[in-house]
């Protein structure tokens, strides 16, 4: 590796650490990125944990029969109990997870170029002594990072209240399954690349990270539809599936970073402030 190349990534590692400095210090940026996580990951599974050891677990049959025959027949077959944790936690919460690092990466880059706007830095950054590829691929790495790592530690989590919880009922691991792990290392770091794709550059544009979670927020709806369709049986995840998904998200993702890398530049961005 030559002086210069070592150089330009020493630089990008100091903006993207800058950045990650700049949202723990934040909490509009830290709370939305611990709140919902927790909620999500590990409320709920707790929850749909201590219902299904009560001595008279919810009866999901109706929603086992809307699934497609292999997965109702494989899931009718066990105790009412077992029946709630496999549906619930091995099944429905796996596309619902998917929202997780979507709003995080949404969160981090709206903060990306807006939340220099904010705090008045945008000028020294644009001074930088880096190229604007470097810049762009930067801020893309300050987001991105944070977001994956954090749905990481959060499915870490929501692995351990499962089989925690579920132990005394199902009397084996419900969780990690083949489809989380697809879900967890290949669906999830290509939406959260997909909501970067889409953020970095409405944060570029607006002049408040308000504005840019503003505008931004209709790159989350589509997919809590998504989320919304399999919670009530009208999407099922399969393994296959998940795999097709992910390989379309990160097309489109890549698509629009190489985009936006092409059209992002200094001058445009000085015209923002």
């Amino acid at each position: 590796m030559s002086a210069h190349t070592s150089s330009r990534l020493n630089a990008v590692r100091a903006i993207a650490a800058k950045d990650f400095t700049a949202v723990r210090r934040s909490k509009g940026v830290m709370l939305p990125m611990l709140i919902v996580p927790f909620f999500l990951l590990v409320v709920l599974p707790l929850v749909v944990g201590l219902a299904a050891r009560s001595a008279h677990p919810p009866d999901v049959t109706s929603l086992v029969r809307a699934l497609p025959h292999g997965f109702a027949r494989h899931i009718t077959g066990l105790p009412p109990g077992e029946r709630l944790l496999t549906l619930v936690d091995g099944y429905l919460v796996a596309p619902l997870f998917l929202i997780v690092p979507l709003m995080l990466a949404a969160v981090l880059a709206a903060d990306a170029f807006a939340g220099e706007k904010e705090r008045k830095t945008l000028e020294s950054l644009l001074h930088q002594p880096v190229p604007d590829r470097d810049l762009f691929f930067a801020k893309l790495l300050g987001a991105f990072i944070p977001a994956v790592t954090t749905s990481w530690i959060g499915f870490a989590l929501f692995v351990f209240v499962v089989d925690v919880t579920a132990w005394p009922v199902a009397h084996h691991l419900i969780v990690p399954t083949k489809l989380w792990l697809v879900v967890i290392f290949w669906v999830a770091p290509a939406v959260a690349a997909l909501g970067l794709g889409v953020m970095v550059r409405v944060s570029a544009r607006a002049t408040s990270t308000q504005e840019a979670n503003q505008l931004g927020g209709a790159v989350i709806l589509p997919l809590i539809f998504l989320a919304v369709g399999q919670s009530t049986g009208v999407l099922l995840v399969t393994l296959p599936i998940a795999l097709a998904i992910g390989a379309a998200v990160w097309a489109v993702a890549l698509l629009l970073v190489a985009r936006g890398v092409r059209r992002f530049t200094r001058d445009r961005m000085a015209r923002t402030i």
